[in-house]
């Protein structure tokens, strides 16, 4: 498996986005996933993306796209929402990137007023149509679970049965480990999505609250995760999500902690390559 870095990790940072991506293949990542929207990224900044990535030969993996009103009551929110996830697929397909990282977003109001199982079908809907538009792209769309109680996706079962209602090939689960942890998901459970998982995302957590933490800084049992991950036929990339360092002076070190620390948990069970 390859070992990634979200460049959100900069964000909030005095790092700016050239200086990001070749920090991120100077500490010694193999591959970058880019957070950045393309309704509010200028041309310019799409270009020096483009640019510093082939500069320093970062192959991009990933777009990551939080599509929260994907499965809003009102139809013309949803719409705009499959649009704009659609931008992220080109973008994707500009940097020629593998997928669109996607957060389908949370039941509103504590799933009463409105329908729950209307909010799951029109999520099942707008992902179904953009696994039909990243299919004529070659892209695959990477569905995060998310460890939030209502969350319309947040758990392994729940990914199951999600990605068997879109019922596209390409439309795959995204395993956040730390996200398993926090939603309580033994690493065995991982063998459900067996052939449908197209990414990874890994950091650390207390267990009680999503905390994005350099490996280690936290309580996750990283290696029963991995072994489950290489069990389960996945062989793709593992990236580092770190967002919103609490020392943004000290974003570099934080970044090198996260990547030296994970390097080690991925030699330990024989996953890097």
């Amino acid at each position: 498996m390859k070992l990634g870095l979200i460049n959100s990790a900069w964000l909030g940072t005095s790092v700016d986005t050239a200086s990001g991506i070749q920090l991120t293949k100077e500490i010694g990542f193999d591959t970058i996933d880019i957070f950045a929207d393309p309704l509010e990224t200028t041309p310019q900044e799409l270009r020096t993306i483009r640019e510093s990535c082939a500069k320093f030969d970062l192959p991009v993996v990933s777009t990551v796209c939080c599509a929260l009103g994907i499965a809003d009551f009102n139809g013309p929110v949803r719409g705009f929402h499959i649009d704009r996830a659609k931008r992220y697929l080109d973008l994707a397909y500009d940097l020629r990137g593998k997928n669109l990282l996607l957060v389908v977003g949370e039941y509103i109001w504590n799933q009463e007023v409105i329908a729950p199982e209307d909010q799951w079908k029109w999520a099942v809907e707008g992902v179904r149509e953009l696994g039909a538009y990243a299919g004529e792209l070659g892209l695959e769309i990477a569905v995060e679970i998310e460890p939030f109680h209502l969350s319309i996706v947040n758990n392994v079962a729940n990914m199951d049965r999600f990605l068997k209602d879109v019922g596209r090939p390409n439309v795959k689960a995204n395993i956040d480990v730390s996200h398993l942890a926090l939603a309580k998901d033994p690493p065995d459970r991982i063998t459900a999505l067996r052939g449908r998982i197209a990414h990874v995302h890994l950091s650390d957590c207390d267990g009680k609250k999503h905390g994005d933490l350099p490996p280690g800084r936290g309580v996750v049992d990283f290696p029963p995760y991995l072994r489950a991950l290489a069990d389960s036929g996945f062989n793709g990339t593992i990236s580092i999500e770190l967002e919103y360092s609490p020392e943004p002076g000290k974003i570099v070190d934080w970044v090198k902690e996260a990547y030296q620390s994970t390097s080690r948990l991925m030699d330990g069970v024989g996953i890097r390559s």
